[in-house]
């Protein structure tokens, strides 16, 4: 019996388990259920200037959550991109096209309970598909485990992507071109 028990591994020797969670674990979790609340605000919210600082929250916490799974590229990457291009150009957008700063009647079209249940199945299905594709499967975050290099995605970006970027910032421009001429008051009978 004593031989039986000795040879048996304590619990605590097998590392972190389901219900033992690291301060890296919580962390992430906690910066998980802000980005939910932040997301939820950012639409339903009726100024379009909260709702659009509600999505920088979100982005940056999808930033902060990348660092936690040590994929700092796609973290800097997050941040440059979408806090520093796309969130600017959509309040750059919003202060030229003269957008109500208040609240604004027009952002709501009443299809809010339609709109719920489109994003309650969009959520279930995403959901049963991740876990489906990663049932059983864990993934060990060590800080000394070799991390991805980002020399090839570079060389790719560069490489094969460099039309597409340039295509898709020309028609940004366009588009923010475009919304100053719609939104400029006409003078005369034009």
């Amino acid at each position: 019996m004593v031989r039986l028990a000795a040879q048996a591994p304590p619990l605590a020797a097998e590392g972190n388990g389901f219900l033992s969670p690291s301060g890296q674990e919580i962390v992430f979790v906690l910066v998980g259920l802000v980005i939910l609340a932040a997301a939820v605000l950012c639409v339903t919210s009726k100024q379009l200037v909260h709702a659009a600082l509600w999505l920088v929250v979100a982005l940056g916490g999808l930033a902060v959550q990348y660092l936690l799974l040590t994929a700092e590229f796609v973290a800097w990457v997050q941040v440059l991109i979408y806090l520093g291009s796309v969130v600017v150009l959509l309040l750059f957008g919003l202060m030229l096209t003269k957008a109500p700063i208040g609240p604004s009647p027009d952002a709501d079209s009443g299809n809010r309970p339609v709109a719920l249940a489109a994003a309650l199945a969009s959520a279930a299905i995403l959901v049963t598909l991740v876990v489906d594709a990663f049932r059983g499967q864990w993934i060990e975050l060590d800080a000394e485990a070799p991390h991805g290099e980002s020399g090839p995605v570079g060389e790719s970006l560069f490489r094969h992507w460099v039309l597409p970027f340039e295509a898709l910032s020309v028609l940004l421009l366009a588009a923010l071109v475009g919304a100053i001429v719609v939104s400029r008051k006409r003078d005369g009978g034009d």
